[in-house]
């Protein structure tokens, strides 16, 4: 007759502790992954945005840069973000290119409705959202000239801090602006407080020794 062999009841203690301090690692770890960011998917025909703030100024008006998302309801194929190009257009599936550029979110919305009906959808419902404005510029007298994208509130002293700060030549007290809504392109003076706008051209000039 088998004899059996006697039980090892440290042996299981132990096995069972190392089972339960495993599964307190592994657990915060797998909520880690569950909770993580995770990307978006992107739309057929879309243009990735940069950022997913949207714009709730009823007035802004649309230039090349800004990303919005379009939005015709029970229409798949027709929802997805897109960007305003260098010439203020906005490629939109079945009706080509729309002049978005100078117009607002509503005023976009009734452009779009009015070139889908009747010929391709009846009574569509659109709506346009602004995601993320175009980008400010910034040259002259500063670390990294360059474009930084635009955010609410933006002052002149905010966009030389995101360029990387003076150069030791720069002049810190009086600077020129050049206004992208302005037609004429009329060049401004500013100071450290001036509010800047999306699509601002913000030259910081050489100081005089």
């Amino acid at each position: 007759m088998r004899t059996r062999s006697p039980i090892d009841f440290r042996r299981l203690r132990r096995a069972a502790l190392f089972v339960a301090v495993s599964a307190s690692i592994a657990v915060p770890a797998l909520a880690d992954d569950v909770t993580g960011s995770v990307a978006p998917s992107s739309q057929p025909g879309a243009s990735p945005s940069t950022s997913h703030a949207v714009v709730n100024d009823p007035n802004y008006q649309l230039g090349p840069g800004d990303h919005v998302r379009i939005i015709v309801y029970g229409q798949p194929d027709l929802t997805g973000e897109f960007q305003v190009d260098g010439s203020g257009k906005v490629a939109f599936p079945l009706v080509g290119n729309i002049d978005a550029g100078g117009q607002s979110a509503s005023q976009l919305e009734k452009t779009i409705t009015a070139k889908l009906q009747p010929d391709y959808l009846q009574d569509p419902r659109v709506s346009v959202e602004i995601m993320t404005y175009r980008p400010f510029y910034i040259v002259g007298e500063v670390k990294n000239p360059g474009n930084y994208p635009y955010t609410n509130g933006m002052t002149v002293i905010n966009a030389i801090a995101m360029a990387g700060g003076f150069t030791y030549r720069a002049r810190d007290d009086e600077f020129q602006i050049t206004r992208a809504k302005d037609p004429t392109k009329r060049v401004v003076d500013a100071n450290q407080l001036t509010e800047v706008h999306p699509g601002d051209v913000i030259t910081v000039p050489e100081r005089w020794f």
